[in-house]
């Protein structure tokens, strides 16, 4: 694909003295209205360093580029260069690039580089809630985006399997629990138990001590504490796994933070030696206060640990079992604070490498009637809402198609279904806070997921009703006559496919799904106004030819984008 901001910086800055290429490229933006052009160049920078005002250095700009052949009009307006490519130069490369099939869009810019995602990382015997659904669709994306650009990435699931949660935990079974409701209903009678215990607790405080030494005991080893806590996490990963493979997620590995507990020791050690340990009302911490942080809690006064103690074994084993390019950590923005205190605590180790780990925060999910609490049991399980959104896709594909294979119906239903919940997750900045309703993520219509998703469809309609024969025309790009192919509707369309591969590298660079969500919904909603403003099946065959071409880089667009997602293409809808 051709890079056209690169091309364009380098005949402008031929017309400049001395420019700077790299910054000649970073001023050339695309327009908002096409009207104003396929690209423009505002001069406003470059008034300062000639002393010249930018609507004079716009003119002489101008004047210098006009006749190339990249342009097929180029205009001065105030300070602006508005610069309109030729359409030839611009169709047959992007139509050659797209019809790749699946490799569009792909790179190898990151080959020989491995990149860690610690992402979902729900808590072992606590409900898999709608809250989980951020940090485990935005990291699964994110893995994609990063695995489409060549590089080798390694998803990890830091599971939360360890901390006084579960001295809690193990506590409230042994008052109250019973077996056979914990293996007929794992997280919800575990919840219960964890929601029974904070009530008691507040009227029996003994109960938060008998917790502290109850995690104390299965820190140390403890046989009784250790056989419930693996018994928790078995029951808790079987339930798991049943959201995962309604996601279609996998991982790579499923580090819980128990995995680290043999190695903290040795960096408590190291930190004591650097004379970081600062003994502090019994707890040990290190003091950040230079660096405008509060304290990082290394240990309790109890001697147990806490999630530093665990990060920091986290981070180091996986500089040294993968030498990460990146490690990634996505989790909620209300975690920021704690991570500025894990990186600074890694660089005052002296681990160089602490600056290539990476936050990546999200806002939070609410209920209408407040914030979830799974200490209260106020959740809205994950596995109800994607079951309950496959339930309303059955019904209305019933509705539409009444002669419909039921097999077809199903698994469509579970393509759109899931895909609706995911799509709605990564369609606004990951950074926005928002209150979940039912009536919201169950909408199908307009720019969500199942819109895109019957937009590929109807793309693969038109393809079908095409024929073989047809198709295997319109690949063979060399000889498509593209002048069928410059009304403003296709050339929309194809300005919008021409730029998808630069949009995976904006989602990669600010770790942003939804860059990626919006351009195809605006790749969507631009086959849409082709289809409706062209009559592509035509009798003239060069230009059917030329109209399927465009159709099937339009279909393979939304395709590839859906499948960084996590979001299926049904053929059908």
């Amino acid at each position: 694909m051709i890079d056209f901001k690169e091309k364009i910086a380098g005949i402008i800055a031929k017309t400049i003295p001395d420019a700077d290429p790299e910054m000649v490229r970073d001023i050339v933006e695309v327009p908002q209205d096409q009207k104003m052009g396929d690209y423009a160049f505002p001069c406003f920078r470059l008034a300062k360093i000639f002393r010249k005002a930018p609507q004079m250095i716009a003119a002489d700009i101008a004047e210098g580029i006009k006749g190339d052949p990249l342009f097929e009009k180029v205009e001065q307006v105030n300070a602006y260069v508005n610069m309109f490519l030729s359409k030839e130069q611009i169709i047959r490369p992007t139509l050659t690039a797209a019809l790749k099939g699946d490799r569009f869009g792909t790179d190898t810019s990151g080959e020989g580089r491995t990149i860690v995602i610690d992402f979902s990382s729900p808590n072992i015997a606590k409900p898999f809630h709608i809250g989980h659904i951020r940090s485990t669709v935005i990291g699964n994306s994110i893995y994609k985006i990063y695995s489409a650009l060549g590089y080798n990435v390694v998803r990890t699931n830091h599971l939360g399997d360890y901390g006084t949660q579960f001295g809690k935990m193990i506590c409230a079974y042994r008052h109250w629990g019973n077996d056979d409701d914990v293996n007929r209903d794992p997280i919800r009678t575990l919840l219960s138990y964890y929601t029974r215990f904070h009530e008691e607790a507040e009227k029996d405080p003994s109960l938060d001590e008998e917790a502290r030494k109850t995690f104390y005991d299965l820190e140390h080893g403890g046989e009784d504490e250790l056989r419930l806590w693996q018994w928790f996490t078995d029951v808790s990963l079987k339930e798991f796994n049943r959201v995962y493979d309604l996601l279609d997620i996998d991982f790579d590995a499923y580090d819980g933070e128990s995995m680290y507990s043999d190695m903290m020791q040795q960096h408590i050690d190291a930190l004591r030696d650097k004379g970081l340990l600062i003994e502090s009302q019994g707890a040990n911490v290190v003091m950040l206060d230079q660096f405008d942080l509060p304290p990082a809690l290394i240990t309790k006064s109890d001697g147990t640990t806490l999630y530093c103690t665990r990060d920091i074994a986290t981070a180091v084993y996986r500089k040294e079992h993968y030498d990460f390019y990146k490690n990634i950590y996505v989790v909620a923005s209300q975690q920021n604070l704690y991570f500025k205190q894990l990186w600074k605590v890694l660089e005052l180790m002296g681990f160089e490498w602490a600056e290539d780990c990476v936050h990546v925060p999200f806002g939070m999910v609410s209920l209408e009637e407040g914030t979830m609490s799974t200490r209260k049991g106020r959740v809205v399980f994950l596995e109800d809402v994607l079951l309950q959104a496959i339930e309303k896709t059955k019904i209305i594909i019933a509705e539409k198609n009444p002669d419909a294979d039921q097999d077809m119906i199903d698994s469509v239903a579970r393509d759109v279904g899931v895909g609706a919940v995911v799509f709605n997750e990564l369609s606004n900045n990951r950074i926005k806070d928002y209150v979940f309703k039912w009536d919201q993520v169950l909408n199908f219509d307009g720019e969500t997921g199942p819109y895109v998703q019957y937009t590929h469809a109807r793309c693969s309609s038109v393809l079908r009703k095409a024929g073989e024969e047809t198709v295997r025309a319109a690949e063979s790009v060399d000889d498509l006559d593209l002048k069928y192919l410059t009304s403003d509707s296709a050339y929309t369309l194809i300005k919008l496919i021409n730029a998808y591969p630069q949009v995976i590298h904006d989602a990669a660079d600010r770790y942003e799904p939804s860059i990626v969500t919006r351009h195809i919904i605006d790749v969507a909603q631009a086959y849409n106004k082709f289809y409706h403003d062209e009559h592509i099946l035509t009798d003239n065959e060069d230009e059917k030819n030329a109209k399927i071409a465009l159709t099937i880089a339009a279909r393979n667009t939304v395709r590839n984008g859906l499948a960084l997602l996590g979001v299926k293409a049904p053929e059908r809808m």
